[in-house]
């Protein structure tokens, strides 16, 4: 499926970036709040971003952005299930 919509040049001239930079800045950050919001996986943001899982984390890692933003809770449960690993 092709999603498209138009961007006045402004907005790229502001932005100091060119149709293409700007796209895969769009990708990245829509796959990233899907991601947030636990709607994709994921590998599924990384397949929306157009990158590999790996190339996804280095550039959340680039980005700032937690990879695994568990709660308090949610990490008790996983620091549980590894101790009872052998």
């Amino acid at each position: 499926m092709n999603i498209s919509f138009s961007v006045n040049d402004d907005i790229l001239f502001s932005l100091k970036e060119n149709a293409q930079e700007f796209t895969q800045d769009v990708r990245f950050l829509s796959a990233l709040m899907w991601y947030r919001k636990n709607k994709l996986s994921l590998g599924k943001a990384a397949e929306l971003a157009g990158y590999t899982k790996l190339d996804f984390i280095e550039r959340m890692k680039l980005e700032g952005e937690a990879i695994f933003d568990y709660g308090e809770d949610e990490m008790g449960e996983v620091l549980a299930d590894v101790a009872k690993l052998p």
